[in-house]
C-alpha cells in the first residue's frame, strides 16, 4: 500500500530508499534550502521520481540560506575538506535542518493522507549531525505522531547502516549512482575532497564496487 513520503534529496541515500521502498511510497519532496549543491541534488531526484512513477515536489526553504549559518549554504564559508568525523566539518551542519525539513513533510503527508514519511539517514552521519541520530528520529517521530490526526510515523531504516551497506543495497537494486549527487561544493564535478565526497568514494571502495562519479582529482 503506498502510504508514505519521502525526503528525497537527490543524494546516493535518499534516492536508494526512494528505489527500495518504491512500492510503499507515493508521494517525494526535495527542500530547496538554499545550499550549494542543491542545485545538482534536486534534477537527480526529480529524475528519479520519473522513472519510478512517483510524485515530486519541491518547497522552497529559502528563509535558511538568508538566516542560517552554515558552510552548506550559499553565501557561507568554504566548504571544508577532509573526513566526515573531522572536527572542521561541523561548519556544514545547516541548524536543525532534518527537524524543518520533517516538520513540513509531516504537514505535506497529512494533506495527501498518508501514514509514513521516510528519511534516509544512516550512521555515518552520527558524529557530526545530531539531527541525524537515532534519539533525536524518536523523539521526532512522536511528536509527529502526537501532532497529526493519523498518528504519522518516521521511518529511518538506515539509521544504524553505513554508506558502504547502503551502495551495496542499491547495488542489488540496480541503481545508476552516476545519478546521483553528493558533493557539498556543487561544482560541475565532485570535488572529491570534502566529507561527503571522502564517504562516497569509500563506500563504492568497500562495497567492492566500481565508483562511476566523475571527480575534479
Amino acid at each position: 500500500m503506498k502510504d508514505g513520503i519521502i525526503v528525497l534529496s537527490g543524494g546516493m541515500d535518499s534516492v536508494t530508499m526512494l528505489h527500495e521502498f518504491a512500492s510503499e511510497i507515493k508521494v517525494a519532496v526535495s527542500f530547496d534550502y538554499g545550499s550549494k549543491h542543491n542545485a545538482k541534488e534536486i534534477p537527480f531526484a526529480a529524475l528519479h521520481c520519473q522513472q519510478l512513477g512517483i510524485q515530486h515536489i519541491v518547497i522552497p526553504l529559502d528563509f535558511m540560506t538568508r538566516y542560517f549559518k552554515s558552510s552548506l549554504l550559499m553565501g557561507g564559508e568554504d566548504i571544508p575538506e577532509g573526513n566526515y568525523d573531522d572536527e572542521n566539518m561541523k561548519s556544514t551542519v545547516v541548524p536543525f535542518r532534518n527537524g524543518i525539513m520533517l516538520s513540513v513533510a509531516a504537514g505535506l503527508a497529512e494533506s495527501h493522507g498518508l501514514k509514513r514519511l521516510f528519511i534516509a539517514n544512516h550512521f555515518g552521519d552520527h558524529a557530526i549531525y545530531p539531527d541525524c541520530r537515532a534519539g533525536f528520529i524518536k523523539a521526532m517521530s512522536e511528536a509527529v505522531s502526537e501532532g497529526t490526526y493519523e498518528h504519522i510515523r518516521i521511518e529511518a531504516p538506515y539509521t544504524g547502516i553505513s554508506k558502504t551497506d547502503i551502495a551495496k543495497r542499491g547495488a542489488k537494486l540496480g541503481i545508476n549512482y552516476a545519478e546521483t549527487w553528493s558533493c557539498y561544493k556543487g561544482g560541475e564535478k565532485h570535488c572529491g575532497k570534502c566529507g561527503t565526497c571522502m564517504e562516497r568514494k569509500e563506500a563504492f571502495r568497500e562495497a567492492g564496487l566500481t565508483d562511476p562519479t566523475i571527480y575534479e582529482e
